[in-house]
């Protein structure tokens, strides 16, 4: 089997809402866009990253007794992480009793991916499952993603990807005979898209009419953040792009979480963003608005 490789942050076994039945998510490190809401913010750049949660330490020292780099001071005051000297090696996750410290991302091999994925084949063939690769933006890593799909297909596995659209086409074309639903996000309106993502939707939305010419079935996947993304504009955007493709099957609504932001403490970076939980009255209003806008079934993700 091909000996392409990539940086993978999380396999999720028996996920269920990544497309149908029971699938397994391979996650991808490495994203062009950053939302300012990203709740898997360790997913953004490619390289593994360190996670460390203040809370839990118990300034043992072990993390440091260990360390090669010499990235961790710890004393009295506290436990000081000196992130410019970390090599991601992991000794020093390996040694903390109390769990305070993780490395995000491990480098994988299509092999080793497919081994873990097809462990569970037994679920896929009785529910319809099968294999979704996520990110992170999988369409970042071209060649391994087509490696892995073409993998799961000579497994004959059900394939979707999870994608944000931002990408050169020659990164999806390929992709075409070998992914069975695409999941595409359609984050905000175009003329606040950038500011929210870093990124222009014209790209996306290219790709996303191309994708459909090709007759490529799609679910419209929608981050609901309350007071950024959740205008009427923004639903009337989503409507629009809806309707504007023949082969789209529904809209999923996702609302936010607040569980990014934990995550970007512990990478020591501050939340782009900040708020609680999307209230179920903003998600219903959401969904009323929406299915005055267009026939697709719309339904909370």
């Amino acid at each position: 089997m091909n000996r392409e490789k990539a940086v993978v942050f999380d396999i999720e076994k028996f996920a269920v809402h990544d497309g149908p039945g029971i699938r397994t998510v391979v996650f991808l490190k490495g994203c062009p866009l950053h939302c300012i809401w990203c709740h898997n913010p360790e997913s953004q750049t490619f390289a593994p990253e360190l996670l460390f949660d203040s809370a839990k330490c118990t300034l043992c020292g072990r993390c440091a007794a260990v360390c090669p780099q010499k990235c961790h001071a710890v004393g009295a005051d506290g436990h000081e992480l000196l992130r410019d000297r970390c090599v991601h090696c992991g000794r020093c996750t390996e040694n903390c009793p109390a769990d305070a410290l993780k490395v995000a991302g491990r480098e994988m091999s299509v092999a080793e991916v497919m081994r873990e994925v097809l462990a569970d084949r037994v679920f896929y063939e009785n529910s319809g499952g099968g294999l979704t690769v996520s990110g992170g933006e999988p369409l970042s890593r071209p060649l391994f993603t087509r490696v892995l799909l073409e993998a799961a297909k000579r497994n004959r596995l059900d394939t979707a990807i999870e994608t944000c659209g931002f990408a050169p086409w020659s990164a999806i074309s390929p992709l075409l005979e070998l992914v069975d639903l695409w999941l595409w996000d359609v984050k905000a309106a175009p003329e606040h898209h950038k500011e929210l993502t870093g990124a222009e939707s014209a790209p996306i939305l290219e790709n996303l009419r191309k994708l459909d010419a090709a007759g490529a079935p799609t679910v419209l996947r929608c981050p609901l953040v309350p007071g950024v993304n959740d205008t009427a504009t923004d639903l009337a955007h989503i409507a629009a792009v809806a309707n504007s493709l023949k082969h789209v099957r529904r809209i999923d609504l996702e609302p936010y979480h607040p569980l990014g932001e934990g995550k970007c403490r512990k990478l020591g970076r501050e939340p782009g963003y900040r708020g609680d939980f999307a209230p179920p009255e903003t998600v219903d209003k959401a969904l009323a608005a929406l299915k005055k806008l267009t026939p697709v079934p719309a339904a909370k993700g």
